[in-house]
């Protein structure tokens, strides 16, 4: 999925500075991905840990994770998915409110797309409350839904806004394509919590922090994905029928330092590192002053190319690339 503040490009960077840190032998390790997103960081470590620990108050995302992370065993979806790809489309929820020819107008998908997507995410739920699929099963065939879903959506990128006209690869027919997952011998916890009141319950060994840059809220930019996610009646609101959303205090000016020392603060882990940019509400003095209170501070850098959703003549930031920072604390018992 293209996502805001995704580590897949850094992923090599953070791998080599953690190990560099922590040691090579992770095998006994609890590692914890607090503001997981995606799970990309997660799921590199996820086969070299004992058990990974993965969270995000997203919906969407905690259904991502549910399945790259808390799947570990083997799934034989093949029948489901087969299913799945078959059905007629149905006029739904997602296709009236987000599709063409929709009673809203709103061109997020193509009408083919809409219906597909609403046909497919009522069977997944008619099949989950008859007991006929496992939860491991459930989360699976949503997070292939969204992974699905997104390839063809008539957006830049995000969903704050879909295109006027339908794009290529929205006019392709949404084809159900199985999400991935590592096997691994041990079980993982995944969460969908506000981070600072599950750091008060969680301990481990290594925790990554990788929270919001800057005022952009999540919830917004990725509305869609949660309507599809939790399949859900509300009223959309406005031109791009937003939902109500969780607004976090890492993205507000006036919250954020406290939440992160309270953040900081509160962690039982005896590593924290934490990925910010040189363009976020944070400075890095701010950062290091703070980390400082806690314990062994250092910091690596590298450049990044910015995540980039428009033109570049239409953005407040020209830079094509920012600088990276990965924060780290050796905390004090």
């Amino acid at each position: 999925m293209n996502y805001i503040g995704s580590k897949h490009k850094l992923s090599s960077f953070l791998k080599t500075s953690i190990i560099d840190t922590v040691g090579k032998d992770l095998s006994g390790l609890v590692f914890c991905d607090l503001f997981a997103g995606t799970g990309i960081v997660g799921r590199n470590f996820k086969p070299f840990v004992k058990q990974v620990i993965a969270n995000d108050v997203e919906y969407y995302s905690y259904i991502l994770i549910r399945n790259y992370i808390g799947n570990y065993k083997v799934l034989n979806s093949e029948k489901q998915l087969e299913v799945l790809n078959n059905l007629k489309g149905i006029e739904g929820f997602v296709f009236q409110n987000y599709c063409e020819n929709g009673k809203e107008g709103r061109l997020y998908f193509s009408s083919e797309n809409g219906k597909k997507i609403d046909a497919i995410r009522q069977q997944i739920e008619i099949w989950n409350k008859k007991g006929e699929i496992t939860k491991d099963a459930y989360y699976f065939l949503i997070a292939s839904l969204l992974e699905s879903a997104d390839k063809v959506a008539n957006t830049a990128s995000v969903y704050g806004a879909y295109l006027k006209k339908l794009k290529k690869t929205a006019q392709k027919s949404l084809l159900l394509k199985a999400a991935e997952f590592t096997t691994t011998k041990n079980p993982h916890q995944v969460y969908n919590e506000d981070s600072n009141v599950l750091i008060k319950k969680i301990k481990g060994d290594i925790l990554y922090l990788d929270p919001p840059y800057n005022a952009r809220q999540y919830g917004s930019n990725y509305h869609l994905l949660n309507t599809i996610a939790k399949y859900d009646t509300f009223l959309p609101k406005g031109k791009t029928g937003l939902r109500n959303y969780y607004k976090s205090s890492y993205c507000k000016k006036n919250e954020v330092k406290k939440s992160f020392e309270e953040l900081i603060k509160n962690a039982n882990f005896k590593h924290i590192f934490m990925s910010y940019n040189n363009e976020g509400l944070m400075s890095e003095n701010e950062v290091r002053t703070i980390m400082s209170m806690y314990g062994k501070y250092s910091l690596k850098t590298t450049n990044y190319q910015r995540f980039k959703a428009d033109k570049t003549e239409n953005r407040k930031h020209k830079a094509t690339s920012t600088v990276e920072y990965l924060h780290i604390l050796e905390k004090h018992e």
